[in-house]
Formats: structure tokens, sequence, C-alpha cells
């Protein structure tokens, strides 16, 4: 317990201070205004009562305080924090979704969409964020049908003797091939812009101009396109259900229940609202500042920072928060807490989100803490496996082996436990050999990865022996282990029918397979668990061996060696965006000169798709 003189010698500048257990462990990392009457509000006479705070404050035996010179600081010292040392009682918001925006750069000379994963600082137009590629790229294609934007990049389309596909259904407009004037292209380029924005009166506003411009010059086939045009924005318009007037907002819906804390955020662009995510942790502590911390780590991700973020509470530290937003948008970002309107609306039903995303929670964790005891049953567990892990081996011919783990908590997967591993030591195909070193190097570094309860391996009871005999040459004791072999398939004794077989599972001291029934809830489980660890190495597999076959593709570019081309693979990602780029773009990369920025776009050009089959985006 920290005491009172203690608590007196605290600065009352803004800062943060973390609460430390025994061997000096953070386990919770908190901002203030006032550092002195916060930590007063923990330990002081009139400390916060409530059973989970005394709990937490029993384990703590040390406290230190960094000071700051502003509210802002401290944000982003906390924020840094907890990343770095992942307090237990800290909110740990480890999103295993990628966003996605859709990009137009108006400086290009015929702008075009690309759906994108990071929101950077380049002077284009970022318009999102959208729950999936697919989501992002159904707005695409959508959008080409209204507005027929180029599609590839500019350079790769004249270089075609005729418009692409494309252009003969009608979703795009071939500026590469001269068949629009920069001024119409633009005004389509607009009409994207104003759309995704959500200003639809200002859109049908600039088309009707525009057709009657049209019209007046006795230019009737590019009135009747506007007049098309209009009729299907209007149309499309009506599907979408509108909440507000303008701007770019974010609700923030939460619902607390035991020690469950589900934060929701609406996103409202333009005054539709676009979608929605929901994110769950375990908290017990004051909600202002778990909505504080969340939004402070949210937002430091690549994501669109809004006009202003909607609350259900007000935040003591609101303002530091806002001037931290602000300066990473670029412009001002207002937190407000509305209580009354269409803006408090918005929050109320960001929290009915929150509620509903809440009780989904409970009921799944329920049900799979009920098939876990099944589990744990028919296995003939001595304990719930709440942690499992998986392996799996992926290799071709013993050439780019890779292994795989992936780890469910809960019956659930935790994608921020997942580990691939590269094989280092076998040199042929023996995964055999390959899965001892996999498994070893887990077990052996498990010093700051804790064990799970039980350890699957893909195959059978060679597959299993090798987890027993380094589990009992290393000398641990209290895991688990099992082996889930495949269903076989083999011709029916006496008929030409093939029949398949069961699951098995494989357990220790047990010369006969374990067969659990068929559809059951814990082979369903046990049988998606491996599944998952195939997928998750064979991906990891496929990834190096392309890989490997871009860098060869390049390095058969005169100029380019192995490490240029890792330099482009590295800068770009992937083949696909480095055919993608344009010449400036490719000679902008460090030690690329222009003359080889050329022979590399012109030996990508060649292994281009042919006109009658695009490549999509």
């Amino acid at each position: 317990m920290i005491s009172a003189d203690r608590i007196k010698a605290i600065s009352t500048a803004p800062g943060v201070y973390l609460m430390k257990g025994a061997q000096g462990t953070i386990l919770y990392v908190g901002k203030a205004r006032n550092l002195r009457q916060r930590v007063r509000s923990y330990f002081g006479p009139s400390r916060d009562s409530r059973y989970q705070i005394r709990f937490l404050l029993e384990q703590v035996t040390d406290l230190e305080t960094i000071v700051t010179d502003t509210e802002k600081e401290a944000l982003i010292l906390e924020n840094t924090l907890i990343k770095q040392h992942r307090p237990k009682y800290n909110i740990n918001l480890r999103d295993d979704k990628t966003y996605f925006s859709l990009r137009l750069n108006s400086a290009e000379e015929f702008p075009r969409l690309t759906v994108v994963r990071k929101v950077a600082k380049d002077g284009a137009d970022y318009f999102g964020p959208y729950a999936s590629a697919s989501a992002a790229r159904a707005v695409v294609k959508q959008l080409y049908r209204l507005f027929p934007l180029r599609h590839y990049p500019l350079e790769t389309c004249r270089r075609r003797r005729r418009p692409c596909l494309f252009y003969q259904i009608r979703q795009c407009s071939a500026p590469c091939h001269g068949l629009i004037s920069r001024d119409e292209y633009q005004r389509l380029v607009d009409g994207v812009a104003l759309f995704l924005s959500g200003r639809s009166r200002d859109l049908v506003k600039s088309f009707q101009q525009s057709m009657a411009e049209a019209a007046a010059g006795q230019r009737y086939e590019e009135a009747a396109r506007y007049r098309d045009l209009l009729r299907d924005i209007q149309i499309t318009l009506e599907r979408q259900k509108m909440v507000t007037r303008g701007g770019d907002l974010d609700a923030v819906g939460l619902h607390s229940e035991q020690s469950l804390l589900v934060v929701v955020l609406l996103f409202i662009r333009g005054g539709t609202v676009t979608g929605s995510r929901s994110y769950h942790f375990s908290w017990e502590l004051d909600l202002a500042e778990a909505v504080a911390s969340f939004l402070a780590e949210y937002y430091s991700q690549e994501v669109t920072i809004p006009d202003e973020v909607l609350l259900p509470l007000a935040l003591p530290e609101g303002g530091g928060l806002a001037e931290l937003l602000s300066e990473r948008r670029g412009r001002k970002v207002l937190l407000t807490t509305p209580r009354r309107g269409i803006k408090s609306e918005l929050v109320e039903l960001a929290a009915k989100n929150a509620s509903t995303a809440a009780q989904e929670y409970l009921r799944g964790s329920e049900d799979a803490h009920a098939i876990l005891e099944e589990l744990a049953s028919r296995l003939h567990l001595s304990r719930l496996p709440h942690r499992i892990e998986c392996y799996d081996i992926s290799n071709f011919q013993g050439g780019h082996a890779v292994g795989s783990r992936v780890t469910f908590v809960g019956g659930k997967p935790d994608t921020s436990l997942y580990r691939r591993y590269r094989i280092r030591t076998v040199a042929q195909s023996d995964d055999f050999a390959m899965l001892d070193e996999v498994l070893s190097r887990r077990i052996r570094g498990s010093d700051e990865d804790p064990l799970p309860d039980l350890i699957i391996v893909d195959g059978g009871l060679g597959q299993l022996n090798i987890l027993i005999h380094l589990l009992e040459s290393l000398g641990i004791s209290g895991i688990e282990a099992a082996g889930l072999a495949k269903s076989r398939v083999r011709p029916a004794p006496g008929q030409t029918d093939v029949v398949r077989s069961a699951e098995r599972v494989f357990r220790p001291g047990r010369k006969n397979p374990i067969v659990l029934r068929q559809n059951s809830p814990p082979l369903l489980l046990l049988a998606r668990i491996r599944d998952e660890a195939h997928r998750f190495a064979v991906s990891y597999h496929k990834k190096l061996r392309e890989r490997e076959n871009s860098r060869s593709l390049l390095q058969e570019v005169p100029g380019v060696g192995p490490k240029l081309s890792r330099v482009l693979l590295r800068h770009f990602g992937s083949l696909a965006e480095v055919r993608s780029a344009t010449i400036e773009q490719i000679s902008a990369v460090s030690g690329i000169t222009r003359t080889v920025a050329e022979a590399v776009s012109d030996a990508l050009d060649r292994q281009q798709p042919t006109e009658e089959t695009p490549e999509t985006e």
C-alpha cells in the first residue's frame, strides 16, 4: 500500500503513473491531469471501494510516476508504455482485422480509385474505413458503374493497342486513349469524391448543371449520359439511410457487464452510417479511463480520424486527447458528449450495438465453455483446456519448409498468439524432424510465452510421440498432448464404393485412437483448430515461394540484382504493386535510377494479362 507521505510527495503536474506488483511487474499504466489527485483517488482515505479495484490495489507494491508538460504528452506516453509492457489490467487493443480505405489522388493526371490498407499523409483523399477488402471492392465496383474512371496504371493502359474490356462494358472512360477530355474526366472524379463524402445534394446539383450545359450546347449524347448517370445516382442514394447532415463522425457506444467491457464504434461518413466495429475487453476500473485509453490507441493506428467523435460520457483529459487527435489528423477534431438531438441518438444507437455485441459474446463464451468441458471429458484431460495450441508443417519437396502455431483461448482463435517458424536445421523432406524442431523451439522459448493447457499436433502416433518425447526430455509436466489424424478414404469391403473413416484423436498411453461422434461440437472444434493450423502454415509457405519467384522475375531485369529486388518488394509489398506503379514511383525508390525503373516497368508490362482477360484490382 502506498503511504500518505508518499502521495503528498507526488507532483500535481500532468503525467503517467505505473502501478507495480511483485518483482517489479507493471500491473497498470494510467494518465492524469493531476498526478497527486489521481493517485489519492486510489490510495487515499476516500479511495474507490469497489471490489475489483481493491483487488488490483492489494497487488500493488510500488508506484512510479513520470511527469509531462501537457496532458497530450501524458496520453502519448501512456499509449507507448501500454504497448511496451502490455500490463494485465490495461485495455489491450489486439485488433486482428485489417482496415481498408479508398484512395483517390486528385494530383494524378487521370485519378483512379484504389483499395489501400494504410491512410498516409500524401495529399490524397481517403474514404472509409471499410470492414473488409471485399466490402471496399464492392463499393469500387458500384462506383465504376456510375463514374467510369480508369482501372489500371495509366502508362500500362497507353501501351495497349485499344481500350480494355472495361471500356466496352462502359465501366471505363478510356482516358488513356483520349476518348474523354480532361475537364469531363475531372467532373467524374469530383462526382466520386462528392458521392463518397455523402454530399449527395451537391453531387446531383453538379450533374444537373452539366446536363443542362450539354443540352444547351446541343451535345445531346453527352446530356443523355448525364441524365442516365443522375438516374443511377438517385436510385443508389435511395437505398441509403441518411442520419445527419454532412461531416464525418465516429459515435462511441459502451456496455459494461461484470468484468466485460464492450466498445462499439459507429462510423458516419457524410451523414450516412457506413459500418461499425466492436471490441471487447476485460475491464473493471473507471469507464472514462477506459474510453480515453481506447481512443488514444485506436486512433494511433492507420485509420481515418473523423471531424468529430461522439462520446457517451465526458473524459477528464478530453482536451489533451482532442489536441492529440487533431495533431495526428492535421485538422481540428472535436470530442463531444451530446445530450439531445440526432447526435445523442447516434450515441444511443452505438450503445445498443454494444449491448447486443456483449450478449452475443457472453452466449458464445458460455457455449465455448460447455464444449471445452465436454472435450476434456471425452479426451480424459486433467483440466479444462482453456488455452490450446496446434502445430503443422508445410513444405514442397523440402523447400521453403515452415511450421505454424495457432492458439485458441476459451475456444476462440487468438491471432495475436499465432506464430510462424522457418525450418532451420532440416534440409531434406522430413516432416517428423521439422515438427521436432518447431516444438523444441516453442517449448524451450516458453519463458516469456506461457505454455498452453493442451498441445495438438496434426498427425497420428508418430507426430504425437515426438511431442511426448520432447516434453519428457525437458522435464515438463502438466501439459496435455494429443494428435489429430485426418479421416482416411478406403474401399468398402466387397464393394466398389469408398468410405471415409472418422477423425481420430491419439492420446499418450493409448494404443487405439479416441473416435469422437461425427459432427459433435468437440470434434468440430478440434477440426477447426487443426484446419486453421494447416491454413496458416500453407499461407506462409506460399508467401515464401511467391516472394522467391517475384525476386527471380525481378532479377531477370537488366540492372536489378538480389539487393534491388529485395528493396523493390520491401517498398511496394508485392510484385503486383510493383507492376501497377508508375516509372516515377519506381525511380523514387532509393537506389533505383530512372533507366532501371523503365526496364522494370517494361519487363513487368510484358507479363501483363491480355486484353481479353483483364486483371482485376
